[in-house]
């Protein structure tokens, strides 16, 4: 698997698995599968509420012999401003002594709901709890923390944007190695993605294919891969659309954290390493960007971070 280097020199990846909205019940076999055609890369976070899962596969796959721990990169989350606790507590789900990578999951501390839980806590309008006493300056102190302590490796951000981003480099006193966003054709973030670059923090991207059937079905959006100018690459490069979207995503120098239930899918999105999209063919894609955001948490937060 091909991977960037890390502003702490720490290699990652550049394509991995997401596991949000995975079933429970599916997760052992996906992961299994995964790893067998080659994934090294999953992104977790204790917002899924399925770490525990991925933990009991990730010790099967190595009391088996199927991978070594240290052949895997696995990040995942935190939710709330309790960093340490719930670096542990995702440690203890996921049977690992250690992450590669922990993230602010977004820039904002919800609502400590007590030890373990990692569900959203809503008020009685169905509106996210924000926890207003604690600064993302003051959770990033805890992030660096973890590094010191020798259970992460790298930490990062996610969901933040340009403002944040510069904020945090000036208050780190690690920098944040990785940023995690949503960005796909539609959605490209370019002056995000070349901010972060040029300031040595590599951009992840999930939602990579524009969340596809799953995000039309929790937030009515509409998928780039039904894109005529996509469709028209894919049927150029005789690729589908998925790895023209994919391989655009690695030409930019961001990571790809695709998610699919589908086995087909999963060999399908990892097969994107031998062939190269011209550059006329990449500036074409950048003509079909809508800003269109397919990610929308406020259907189920009842408030709009990004507004």
């Amino acid at each position: 698997m091909t991977t960037i280097k890390l502003n702490n020199g720490h290699e990652m990846p550049v394509i991995g698995l997401g596991v949000w909205r995975m079933d429970k019940k599916d997760i052992k076999d996906l992961i299994f599968s995964a790893i067998k055609l080659g994934y090294r890369h999953f992104d977790c976070a204790a917002d899924y509420q399925n770490e525990a899962e991925v933990g009991e596969a990730l010790a099967e796959a190595f009391q088996s012999g199927l991978v070594k721990r240290d052949d895997l990169f696995i990040t995942t989350k935190a939710n709330h401003g309790h960093v340490l606790e719930a670096c542990k507590d995702s440690l203890k789900k996921l049977r690992l002594d250690y992450l590669d990578l922990y993230l602010v999951h977004f820039p904002v501390a919800t609502k400590h709901t007590g030890v373990g839980t990692t569900g959203s806590a809503l008020d009685e309008d169905g509106v996210l709890e924000i926890d207003t006493t604690i600064s993302l300056e003051t959770t990033w102190h805890a992030m660096e923390d973890l590094v010191s302590k020798g259970l992460v490796r790298s930490i990062g951000i996610s969901n933040y944007d340009i403002f944040l981003t510069r904020d945090c480099l000036a208050y780190s006193k690690i920098k944040p190695a990785v940023n995690q966003i949503e960005t796909h054709p539609y959605f490209q973030r370019e002056s995000l993605v070349k901010f972060c670059q040029k300031h040595s923090i590599v951009v992840t991207a999930h939602t990579p294919l524009g969340g596809a059937a799953a995000n039309h079905e929790w937030f009515g959006t509409v998928s780039c891969l039904d894109d005529s100018v996509l469709k028209g690459l894919a049927e150029k490069y005789k690729r589908t659309v998925a790895q023209v979207v994919l391989r655009w995503g690695l030409q930019r120098d961001t990571v790809v954290i695709p998610k699919t239930s589908k086995t087909e899918r999963l060999e399908e999105n990892i097969q994107v390493f031998d062939f190269e999209l011209e550059k006329e063919d990449v500036e074409l894609i950048k003509s079909i960007d809508r800003k269109y955001r397919t990610n929308q948490p406020a259907v189920f937060w009842g408030v709009d971070l990004y507004a």
